[in-house]
C-alpha cells in the first residue's frame, strides 16, 4: 500500500548515515527512519544487542511476562514516577494507548467524556483513530468515516482550544514538535 512517494533506488543495506542501493551506489540519508530512528543504519552495538536477544527470546506476546520487559518496565516506571508502563511497537500504537486511556478515564471519572482536542496540521499515526486525531490535510477523507471525538484547534491559539472544550472533553493531545503534517 502506498503511504508516500518513493524514489526509484532499491536500497539493500546501510551503514551510519549512508544507504547503499542494489546498483552499488551510496546515498547520504538525511531522514534515517522517517521520525523513528536517528541512530544511523546498522550500528554495531544495536545489531549485536538485537542478535543476542533474538537468540534468547523474541516477543512472546502481551499475555506473558518476560524478564527483559519486566526489567525495562521497572526502570521506566522508576525514571518517570509512574507505577505502570505500556509497551507499543509504533508511535501510532502508543498514541492509540493514550487515546484509550483518556477515554477510559472519561468513562470512569467524567460521566462518559470522550473527546480529545487535537490540532490542525498535527500527525499522530496511521491507524483509524490516530488518523482521525491527526489534523493532516486529506487524512479526513482517506478512510472515511473518521472515528468521532477529535475536535481540531489551531496551534498557538488558546482561544481555539477553549472553543473546542466542552462537557465531553477528556484530554488535549499535542504534538510538541510538528513533523509530517506541520
Amino acid at each position: 500500500m502506498r503511504v508516500a512517494q518513493k524514489p526509484a533506488p532499491l536500497f539493500s543495506h546501510g551503514r551510519g548515515s549512508w544507504l547503499h542501493d542494489d546498483r552499488g551506489r551510496r546515498w547520504l540519508d538525511l531522514v534515517q527512519g522517517w521520525a523513528v530512528n536517528t541512530l544511523g543504519h546498522a550500528p554495531a552495538a544495536v545489531a549485536q544487542a538485537v542478535a543476542a536477544q533474538a537468540g534468547r527470546l523474541l516477543q512472546p506476546g502481551p499475555g506473558y511476562h518476560n524478564d527483559r520487559a519486566a526489567e525495562l518496565a521497572t526502570r521506566l516506571a522508576a525514571a518517570s514516577g509512574m507505577d505502570r508502563v505500556f509497551f507499543g511497537s509504533t508511535g501510532a500504537e502508543a498514541n492509540e494507548g493514550a487515546i484509550k486511556l483518556a477515554r477510559k478515564f472519561g468513562q470512569v471519572h467524567r460521566g462518559g467524556a470522550f473527546e480529545i482536542v487535537t490540532f490542525e496540521n498535527a500527525f499522530h499515526g496511521r491507524t483509524l483513530a490516530t488518523m482521525s486525531a491527526s489534523g493532516k490535510p486529506g487524512f479526513d477523507r482517506l478512510f472515511a468515516p473518521q472515528v468521532p471525538g477529535f475536535p481540531k484547534a489551531r496551534l498557538n491559539d488558546l482561544d481555539s482550544v477553549r472553543a473546542c472544550l466542552g462537557p465531553a472533553s477528556v484530554a488535549v493531545m499535542l504534538e510538541p514538535i510538528q513533523g509530517e503534517a506541520g
